[in-house]
């Protein structure tokens, strides 16, 4: 439980040498600061890190620099990146840094922070006999917010957070969901004194005990979320960029129910399809009836197996076909995407006719993408099967839809029951014809 401290000091630590590839970090902060003291708290940028441990790179290129460093891109606007980098830590520019650094080379983050953090630690421990937390820091934009400030990107014998959850406030009140970022705080705290121009590296918090571990077994690696509970892990770009690469047509679902309100949101993205003359040619039926599901796929199998027996197929072909429209009947959920012509020109003669009538079907299957996406970005798969258009009066009937409501196909929704293959690479540039 997080305890009231009225007081502490916080100062930037005067005297330390340029750092220079292979130094001692611990031996010239001892060297700097010989008074410290059990519980005090060092705040130490990671330039200083970095150059000691030769994580300087030569780089006329710093955009090269930036992705050699860089796992994926979390968004993007212009020259600017949001990166996560290869220490897991998402910021701007992987971190790659041109500052304080001699021309013509970049400082790339240390390789692991934490671990810097431990040796500084343990360096102090044997040269002045004192145990104190060490905090790694660096500048960071966040989301929501303007400016910058410094965070924890290594830690050691730090509390790094103060889960406060299953407490109370001063009200009485249950804390439920408030983990405060006590690492982050303390690397705030520091940056107040170092300044960014200042040549003053290394920070010392004192009087707050009470953030100090007698242990290194958590380090600032804590305070990255893991992807499971990141609901901003991409910029909106890159997120629908994303959506749009990662849907795939999922055969197998799970039992878990899908959520009516996540096809809805689905269902709204939809109809901001492009549409001919300003009109809504979309609509969704939502069978979220399981009765209402096997009367349709019932009626649907046995109009299927006339037309099939219609056409002379064999039986063992006939039940071939009919097995390929599992995928609904497997399905905790479908929807029928219909086309309506309303608002629709009538020319009077067959070729302009048939123009206005492709114009309608290629709104509804820009209708039916954005759906399909939107469903995938709910994190639910999905599969669009056209049999509905073999049998449209059975379903407009089964239904009870208007006679102008065209049924195109339906949609399988449901949770995948497994993780999609990957998808064979495209070259974009077989697809284009530049004239």
């Amino acid at each position: 439980m997080s305890e009231a401290h009225p007081a502490y000091r916080v100062w930037a630590l005067p005297g330390l040498p340029e750092v220079r590839p292979g130094d001692d970090l611990a031996k010239l902060i001892a060297a700097a600061a010989p008074d410290l003291a059990d519980g005090d708290v060092l705040l130490v940028t990671s330039k200083i890190v970095s150059k000691a441990e030769g994580r300087i790179i030569e780089a006329a290129d710093r955009e090269a620099a930036i992705d050699a460093e860089t796992v994926r891109v979390v968004a993007r606007r212009g020259p600017l990146r949001i990166v996560e980098n290869r220490q897991g830590l998402v910021m701007a520019a992987a971190g790659v840094d041109a500052s304080n650094t001699t021309p013509g080379t970049v400082l790339l983050l240390p390789e692991d922070p934490d671990a810097s953090a431990r040796t500084i630690r343990q360096g102090i421990r044997d040269a002045l006999g004192v145990e104190v937390g060490v905090i790694v820091t660096d500048t960071f934009g966040r989301p929501w917010r303007a400016g910058l400030t410094d965070v924890a990107i290594g830690a050691a014998g730090v509390r790094v957070l103060d889960d406060l959850r299953g407490g109370t406030d001063a009200h009485g009140n249950p804390l439920s969901a408030t983990v405060v970022a006590t690492a982050d705080e303390l690397a705030a705290a520091g940056d107040l004194v170092k300044g960014k121009a200042a040549g003053l590296p290394v920070a010392v918090v004192r009087g707050l005990p009470h953030t100090t571990s007698p242990d290194d077994t958590e380090g600032a690696r804590a305070l990255v979320r893991v992807a499971r509970d990141d609901m901003f892990r991409l910029g909106t770009s890159e997120a629908v960029r994303q959506a749009v690469t990662q849907r795939r047509t999922v055969r197998s679902f799970t039992d878990e129910p899908v959520d009516p309100g996540a096809v809805r949101r689905a269902v709204a993205a939809a109809v901001t399809a492009p549409a001919p003359h300003h009109t809504t040619p979309w609509r969704f039926i939502l069978l979220e009836s399981a009765e209402t599901r096997t009367r349709l796929l019932d009626a649907m199998r046995d109009a299927w197996i006339t037309d099939l027996r219609g056409d002379g197929k064999p039986e063992e072909s006939i039940a071939r076909r009919i097995r390929r429209g599992d995928v609904l009947r497997n399905a905790p959920y479908l929807v029928v995407p219909c086309l309506v012509m309303d608002g629709s020109h009538h020319y009077g003669d067959a070729r302009r006719d048939g123009a206005e009538r492709e114009m309608f079907v290629v709104a509804t299957g820009a209708g039916v993408q954005n759906f399909l996406v939107a469903l995938a970005g709910e994190r639910l798969g999905s599969a669009w099967v056209s049999s509905t258009m073999f049998c449209r009066e059975v379903v407009r009937e089964v239904l009870d839809l208007p006679p102008g409501w065209d049924p195109m196909g339906a949609v399988a929704v449901g949770h995948p029951a497994e993780e999609p293959r990957p998808r064979p690479e495209r070259d974009a540039a077989r697809f284009i014809e530049v004239r």
